[in-house]
């Protein structure tokens, strides 16, 4: 989500785990930015393999706060990495206390990881800053290696097996996650008898087949140490007769502007409709008189940006379906742009601001929360703890 380029925004309110972000929302820092780090299975994340005992974790700070303390937790064993992170699945490993200064004067911390554990566990490191009231949460996904038997257990054989959907040229299987005493880390899907993919999760798309076909089709497990499940059940499944589709979807309707700035349109329609299923929008602007293509939307809304101050921009966007069929355009619309607002200077991201500052950024008026020395970073306007929006314009 938004939150991969703005990590700074991880933020809620500190005295974790008495206080701070509700239970299943632990990952989010309280959901702000959608629940998309609250989904928590057992392949759902990219882990990184560590031994217990002593470990470094070095943090990166796009504003080093002063700070009183960061305190570290990891979950317990038995946990179940297949529902969303609570605090009864947490214990804590680690604290480090600071003496109120700038977090940058201790940017690494050893903490001693449990060596009682193997496999996927989840560390959380939260950072409480000191002159107000949040902290900032992390969440680091590993896979914990300590000394121990040779893992021979093989997952349990996958179940539910079933075509979830069936086209000319392509079969979507789906099935149930099998288990694992460590972890399942992929699945095999065979067709016909042989290998022909493997996924992390529990859906693959099988294309390219030919119309009216049928193929058997069976899925494997298999674990981090290579131990291979028992084969599923077969699914039999036949690709349908191909009928072309020729029909577009309707006229997009609706056509309006949700807001501009100086430099940006912001466009939304209503839905079209399809016999099929509406696959993407197109957005054309007027360029010497002609509609030129400026871009897709997945979704009924697009924004513009890059846009000249105090100018008229004509639009029309149509919808496109899956076989490519192309609706006609909806009706025209004439928004302007508005006109720079000279009051304020403009951000500079690498310029010092004082507490209380304003500026404008992409035609919008920001307020400084803190004062702070910009190092470049072009998203640091955009950082909850640095900047606040105060009029739109």
């Amino acid at each position: 989500g938004n939150v991969m380029y703005e990590p700074q925004s991880l933020e809620a309110p500190k005295g974790f785990p008495d206080g701070g972000p509700i239970d299943g929302k632990i990952a989010s820092a309280g959901g702000l930015f959608g629940g998309s780090l609250d989904q928590q299975t057992s392949n759902r994340w990219f882990k990184n393999t560590i031994k217990g005992g002593a470990n470094t974790f070095t943090w990166k700070y796009t504003a080093a706060h002063s700070t009183s303390k960061w305190h570290y937790y990891i979950t317990k064993k038995g946990w179940d990495p297949n529902k969303p992170l609570t605090r009864a699945e947490l214990e804590p490993i680690g604290t480090v206390k600071h003496d109120g200064s700038a977090a940058s004067n201790n940017l690494t911390h050893t903490i001693n990881v449990p060596t009682d554990r193997n496999g996927y566990h989840v560390i959380l490191a939260v950072w409480d800053v000191a002159d107000t009231s949040n902290a900032f949460y992390n969440v680091i996904d590993v896979n914990l290696v300590n000394n121990e038997a040779p893992d021979t257990v093989a997952p349990s054989q996958p179940t539910g097996l079933h075509a979830s959907k069936v086209s000319a040229n392509s079969v979507e299987l789906t099935w149930k996650a099998s288990t694992d005493n460590i972890g399942v880390k992929e699945y095999q899907v065979l067709r016909n008898g042989e290998v022909i993919g493997t996924v992390p999760g529990t859906t693959f798309t099988d294309k390219k087949l030919k119309e009216n076909t049928e193929y058997t089709y069976t899925i494997k497990a298999l674990d981090a140490a290579g131990n291979i499940s028992k084969e599923s059940e077969k699914l039999k499944a036949k690709t349908t007769n191909e009928i072309p589709d020729k029909e577009a979807p309707t006229q997009p309707k609706g056509l309006h502007s949700m807001g501009t700035t100086a430099t940006t349109v912001d466009l939304m329609w209503s839905a079209s409709e399809d016999n099929v299923g509406v696959d993407h929008y197109v957005v054309y602007r007027e360029s010497t008189g002609v509609m030129n293509k400026i871009g897709t939307a997945d979704n009924t809304s697009f924004m513009d940006k890059d846009l000249k101050t105090n100018t008229s921009y004509k639009y029309v966007v149509t919808a496109v379906d899956l076989a490519g069929n192309e609706s006609s355009r909806s009706d025209v619309l004439t928004v302007a742009t508005k006109l720079e607002d000279s009051t304020y200077e403009k951000w500079d991201a690498r310029k010092a601001y004082n507490k209380g500052d304003k500026v404008v950024h992409e035609g919008k008026v920001y307020e400084a929360i803190q004062s702070y020395q910009g190092n470049g970073d072009p998203n640091w306007i955009f950082a909850l703890s640095l900047w606040k929006p105060v009029l739109n314009k």
